[in-house]
């Protein structure tokens, strides 16, 4: 976890802390060359009065009670050394992030401070003992702690996993909030976002579902739907030594088992992708193009199950590959290998089933009960001819063999005490291997035993995985 301390007003907090009885009153912190000053901060109850940034010394006259100030560096520096000694008292690792933020590594603290929101408190008791009013917060990661601290007043704690939520509502200021930013180069940034409909944190997801928007109208407009999506982001280099005008792209994909023409569904998904898969870096260009095909028309008939819509299947699997992650869901897919359980995970798209075409005679009532006899008969025969069948364990439990000549002796399973015993008889072993032309091959050999439990026999399939040298219990014998 990390923390982050910011100052608003960095430059009248800086004077205030020198002269505390200005905490109560309205100040306004001017700069420039006499007679050209003007506002360039204020506290919060000059904001109050309707003061305005930028306003000249000339114009201020009519506030009889607003308290003017000359800006000092002398003093911001002394307030920025008071804000990183407090900042040290806490944690080894800081930040020195800009005149009026640092951010705090919390890691190994609460052993030694409490829980974080102790900490938290501290922080902001510590500042205001030193004469500073600070904003603290602390998250999971320093990004999310940085624009908490800009945007919410007092003491913040945002718990891992709800970034998005707490922040999304935030307003693009909190991106050039700090006093060491470019103030010409953020009113630029700010214009942009404002040209683009990009008001908070969250209007990235605006920003896509414009561009969905008008993908799917262009489609539609051909009586088209879109069988895929790519997006591209553009993103700028993380490091400082790097050429700021070098950019990296980064790419996802999403391939919908359906056909499908909905903007909103559409946006969701890729809100999850994204989620599961962040950029890493800030984004410059956003590309976003659909692999175009024809719509599905599936006509369901009246005694045919419901299935449900593919879009909503979509996004359900979207949110359970959130939780689980993308290799534990989809449709089991047998590899083209001789090795046994060999499989992978594939998307997953149902198969509606086949209806049987119109015109089909009915079979005559006798010729069918002749069949169904048939059928009985075959069936009774085949269930007295199976004598033994094998119960796989899913998945194989693991076990210690003592071996003795080659050949096991004794069993013992690790997670299932009851499957353990002496070995009195076995067989194999059978030995196999394969997918020699892969980077990584397999070999094993398997055992049929029988393990004495209570005055009885239990028959067993036990493996052995020489690649990764240990037993497995496949499965028993019934």
């Amino acid at each position: 976890m990390f923390s982050c301390v910011f100052i608003p007003d960095f430059p009248a907090e800086a004077i205030i802390r020198c002269e505390p009885d200005l905490r109560t009153r309205a100040l306004a912190v001017l700069a420039g060359r006499p007679p050209l000053e003007r506002v360039m901060a204020m506290n919060e109850h000059a904001r109050q009065m309707d003061v305005e940034m930028g306003a000249t010394k000339a114009q201020l006259e009519a506030w009889e009670v607003l308290v003017l100030r000359a800006r000092s560096e002398a003093q911001e520096a002394s307030a920025h050394a008071a804000l990183l000694d407090c900042a040290q008292s806490f944690s080894p690792e800081v930040e020195d992030t800009a005149p009026d933020t640092v951010l705090l590594n919390l890691f190994g603290l609460e052993p030694l401070l409490g829980p974080l929101p102790k900490i938290a408190r501290g922080l902001a008791q510590r500042c205001s003992q030193m004469g500073l009013a600070t904003n603290v917060a602390v998250a999971a990661n320093p990004d999310a702690a940085l624009l908490a601290a800009r945007g919410f007043p007092g003491v913040t704690l945002i718990p891992e996993g709800h970034e998005a939520q707490r922040l999304g509502n935030l307003t693009v200021d909190v991106l050039f909030e700090s006093f060491s930013s470019d103030a010409e180069q953020a009113r630029r940034w700010l214009e942009t976002f404002d040209r683009w409909g990009v008001r908070n944190l969250r209007s990235l997801a605006f920003l896509l579902n414009r561009m969905l928007e008008q993908v799917c109208a262009r489609l539609g407009e051909r009586a088209l739907a879109a069988q895929e999506l790519r997006l591209k982001l553009e993103l700028t280099q993380r490091h400082e030594d790097c050429d700021p005008t070098q950019t990296s792209t980064f790419t996802r994909t999403l391939r919908l088992p359906l056909p499908m023409l909905d903007a909103k569904v559409f946006l969701k998904l890729l809100q999850l992708d994204l989620q599961a898969h962040p950029p890493g870096a800030p984004i410059v260009k956003v590309h976003l193009s659909a692999e175009p095909a024809r719509p599905r028309a599936t006509q369901s008939g009246l005694f045919q199950p419901i299935f449900p819509e593919p879009e909503k299947l979509e996004l359900t699997l979207a949110r359970i590959a959130g939780i689980v992650g993308e290799e534990r869901v989809g449709s089991a897919q047998l590899l083209d290998t001789h090795r046994e359980g060999a499989f992978e995970m594939r998307h997953f798209a149902p198969v509606e089933p086949e209806t049987k075409p119109p015109g089909k005679q009915k079979k005559d009532v006798a010729v069918q009960e002749q069949d169904d006899v048939l059928e009985a008969t075959a069936n009774a025969e085949e269930r007295m001819s199976t004598v033994i069948a094998l119960r796989l364990f899913r998945p194989p439990l693991r076990a210690v063999v003592s071996v003795r000549e080659g050949r096991p002796v004794r069993m013992k399973c690790i997670h299932r005490p009851e499957i353990a015993g002496e070995i009195v008889w076995s067989a194999g072993p059978w030995r196999s291997s394969g997918d020699w032309s892969e980077q990584e091959g397999w070999s094993r050999e398997e055992w049929d035993i029988a393990v004495s439990s209570e005055n009885s026999l239990v028959l067993y399939r036990l493996a052995q995985d020489k690649l990764n040298v240990q037993w497995l219990v496949e499965g028993t014998y019934d």
